[in-house]
């Protein structure tokens, strides 16, 4: 019977169990999504190639899963205790009619089953294809051929610890809503109904005060984080605290200075306050002020974090892409660092005697670099010497302009980008002439290939690596650079669009039920306005309003709060290579419209239709 009676509640509050449903989905996909990714393309690419970053991602992506589960499973508690506020009346009546508060706590326990297991269900049908997405997204970043690593698939490991974390949090909701409805006194469920705050009027020269001091806070913290920026505000423990302490107050107090500074504003505008039902939305917003100044600055530091972590991550990745083409500006690079005795060899004829046809290869370069005479070249710092047409010969095969300005020209970074891996040597580009009268110290022979790349190079290699047991032989190529620097793309991407998910799903989860809860609450309000002969268009249109209103504005202010942020982060990055900022920022929107901007929609569409039916 308690079973019916569950399914019967649960089909019957639907409406009131959408949001929950929903939120309940979207964190079951997410988890799954992200638990799912040792099959994905890109980590069977790195895992098939022995990356050592596939341990360290599967790693950090089960610890950052705990963090994850605890704030669902405070999201889901939340959400939960919005649900039981709106049946408070109805539990009352099933202790009224008889039942035991045992009963009523087991009949609680069922329906959160229900919907635990419906939602389990939608978000693991979900996850799949997320998944599937999530590895399309990873694929397209690989400059290599791997279309043939994209599939559907299911993983049941992640599965399994979907289901066993969401079970916990699901058992977990139960207990605590069996608990309070067994603590609770029939007086209090049937009298349940939240009410206003009362509101109280401020001063308007004490929300002015309050503004400007928020706004004092938010430039000095502002300020902190672009002098001093990113790194050292952020690890630096003295000047972190003061950073968040300030930003923090500055976010509150600006909030809580809205309810006065808005309030008496259009009290002094009859024209817009008048207007249509603007008093009637305006303070109920209002009304609501000793909770929703606390709340919204803490959806507004999520929304923060959301954003500036997805963009970041996002950025983060274009520079590190542009890091491999600057480490690795050709397939090949192989140094004989033994040629100053053993004399260059002709790598090749060594090739060509193996059996490998060398026309898969594209380009080859035969480069000798000699001992720096101070006597001959006229320069002390360096210590390699390279003539002036094989630097020009590199420099063209990159598409770089040649060198055109004064011989001799000392070239002292030796990260520049000349050959692929790492040179290790301080060089003085010379005139040609000039090296006939010095002795050879090194050799670097450079090739792009044709055709299969990662083929091209086991064949080249297997040929090659016998060399190594008679020269010092030292192997670089673009392949092993590039996987090294793709684990690292893979691990800041996972992790960030991860955590930036999390945060805005908790963000807009929690700012949807505590509308959806304020438009309960508006029911009988609206239902008055109707009959005092308010059009039903304005009445749904002051529900969306206040939505809007709770949505957009820590929206705003966080949109502030990461465009500084994004700033010093940006200069950050920038030391190593340049962001991609349109990118990061589209990327960021986007999650922002699917995401929060869903919630937004289906809130409203929820709020107006309460204020219809009233």
């Amino acid at each position: 019977m308690f079973f019916k009676l569950a399914l019967r509640n649960v089909r019957r509050s639907f409406r009131d169990y959408g949001v929950y449903l929903l939120t309940l989905t979207f964190g079951v996909c997410l988890f799954y999504t992200f638990n799912a990714i040792e099959g994905q393309g890109a980590m069977v690419y790195l895992s098939r190639n022995d990356n050592p970053m596939v341990s360290s991602i599967l790693m950090l992506i089960d610890i950052f899963s705990v963090f994850v589960a605890v704030v669902l499973a405070c999201l889901i508690l939340y959400a939960d205790r919005f649900l039981l506020r709106r049946r408070k009346r109805e539990l009352g009546t099933y202790l009224l009619l008889g039942l035991t508060q045992g009963q009523v706590s087991r009949l609680l326990f069922l329906e959160t089953g229900v919907v635990g297991l419906l939602s389990l269900a939608a978000g693991l049908a979900l996850g799949v294809p997320a998944s599937w997405g999530m590895s399309a997204l990873t694929l397209s970043m690989f400059e290599v051929d791997v279309s043939g690593l994209l599939g559907l698939s299911f993983s049941w490991r992640a599965a399994g610890k979907t289901v066993l974390y969401f079970g916990l949090i699901f058992l977990l909701v139960m207990g605590f809503s069996g608990l309070e409805v067994s603590r609770a006194r029939l007086i209090d469920l049937l009298q349940g109904e939240r009410k206003n705050e009362v509101l109280k009027q401020r001063p308007l020269g004490w929300a002015v005060v309050q503004l400007a001091l928020g706004a004092v806070c938010l430039a000095a913290a502002y300020a902190i984080l672009l002098f001093f920026g990113m790194a050292i505000a952020v690890a630096v423990l003295p000047i972190c605290i003061p950073m968040l302490t300030l930003g923090t107050l500055g976010t509150l107090l600006i909030f809580k200075s809205l309810s006065g500074f808005v309030l008496k504003f259009a009290r002094e505008r009859p024209g817009f306050y008048y207007k249509n039902l603007n008093l009637f939305t305006l303070r109920q917003w209002i009304s609501k002020v000793h909770t929703t100044y606390l709340s919204q600055t803490v959806i507004c530091i999520l929304l923060l974090l959301a954003i500036g972590i997805t963009a970041s991550s996002v950025g983060l990745n274009s520079t590190l892409e542009q890091m491999t083409g600057q480490q690795a500006p050709f397939d090949l690079t192989v140094q004989n660092q033994s040629a100053d005795w053993t004399g260059p060899e002709d790598f090749e004829g060594v090739l060509a005697e193996g059996g490998f046809d060398l026309k898969r290869l594209d380009w080859t370069a035969d480069v000798p670099f000699y001992y720096n005479d101070p006597a001959v070249t006229g320069t002390a710092e360096a210590s390699a010497a390279l003539r002036l047409s094989d630097y020009d010969a590199l420099l063209a095969r990159q598409g770089r302009p040649g060198y055109t300005g004064v011989l001799p020209f000392l070239q002292a970074d030796r990260n520049e980008g000349l050959v692929t891996g790492n040179l290790g040597l301080t060089y003085v580009v010379i005139p040609d002439e000039m090296a006939e009268g010095l002795e050879l110290r090194r050799q670097v022979w450079c090739a792009d290939y044709v055709g299969d790349k990662e083929k091209t190079e086991s064949d080249l290699l297997a040929l090659l690596r016998p060399l190594s047991q008679k020269i010092s032989l030292r192997v670089e190529s673009r392949l092993t650079i590039y996987q090294d620097v793709m684990g690292s793309k893979i691990l800041a991407l996972y992790l960030g669009l991860y955590l930036g998910f999390t945060f805005l799903l908790a963000a807009a989860a929690v700012l949807a039920l505590q509308q959806l809860s304020q438009a309960a609450d508006n029911t009988r309000r609206y239902a008055v306005l109707r009959r005092l002969g308010a059009e039903e268009k304005l009445v749904a249109r002051s529900a969306a309003h206040q939505v809007a209103l709770a949505f957009l504005l820590p929206l705003g202010l966080a949109l502030i709060h990461a465009a500084v942020g994004m700033k010093a982060a940006n200069d950050l990055i920038a030391m190593v290579g340049r962001v991609d900022s349109v990118g990061s920022s589209l990327a960021a929107a986007l999650v922002l419209l699917l995401v929060y901007g869903g919630y937004f929609l289906a809130t409203a569409a929820a709020c107006r239709r309460m204020a219809r039916n009233a």
